[in-house]
């Protein structure tokens, strides 16, 4: 996973490197999936995007949030295959993550407006770089993606599939973000910025909770 992690912390490099001395990579992107005639983004209200966003959400924290339930006394059954660090490690992960440092930190001290609110795309408000947060928008503004950030945490168990079967697990997990993540750019609900940062935040926080509390491969615990 590592080197997904070095991928994408390059794309994130040269993406704003290219912002700041060319054309604004996350101005191009977004105008990709932008309608000039009818002034809407391709995804833009569409019933069926925003019911797969929704369900992708709902299915990841439901998959983490049981496997963390299956490990207390609050249910009657157990998963005997499952480690009580896998649980810690996976609920951990969800918690600090996409809960505190992605929406309880980074989006509420962000002001960056979302594509569908900036000039260039019919929107009243300017458009500001990923590292300025200075923008106008007042809340629920558009760095750092939530959903980019809590797709990503289906890396977490791809990370504990046994080796043979590791590699796919991790490219399913990577698919399911990136989907999850265009859907969110063809929508005009963020950058491209938005979701890159808010998918390496989430695997950043699994690759340190897994060292600190995660499953050892020579322990039972």
């Amino acid at each position: 996973m590592w080197v997904l992690v070095y991928l994408l912390l390059g794309i994130a490099a040269a993406t704003t490197v290219i912002s700041l001395v060319g054309p604004n990579v996350d101005l191009a992107i977004a105008s990709l999936f932008y309608n000039p005639a009818t002034r809407r983004f391709a995804a833009e209200g569409n019933h069926y995007v925003a019911m797969l966003r929704d369900h992708g959400m709902v299915g990841v924290v439901t998959c983490i949030g049981s496997i963390g339930l299956a490990m207390t006394r609050f249910l009657p059954w157990r998963l005997p295959s499952v480690r009580p660090r896998t649980a810690i490690f996976l609920t951990l992960s969800l918690l600090l993550g996409p809960g505190l440092l992605v929406n309880g930190i980074l989006k509420p001290h962000g002001g960056r407006p979302r594509p569908i609110e900036v000039t260039q795309f019919n929107g009243p408000l300017t458009f500001v770089d990923w590292w300025n947060p200075a923008g106008a928008c007042d809340g629920n503004c558009s760095f750092i993606s939530g959903e980019a950030a809590t797709a990503a945490v289906m890396f977490g168990p791809a990370m504990l599939v046994p080796a043979p079967w590791r590699a796919a697990a991790i490219g399913a997990a990577a698919a399911f973000t990136f989907t999850m993540s265009a859907l969110r750019v063809a929508a005009g609900g963020h950058f491209f910025t938005d979701v890159l940062f808010g998918a390496l935040t989430t695997m950043l926080i699994l690759l340190a909770m897994r060292k600190l509390v995660g499953p050892r491969s020579d322990a039972r615990t």
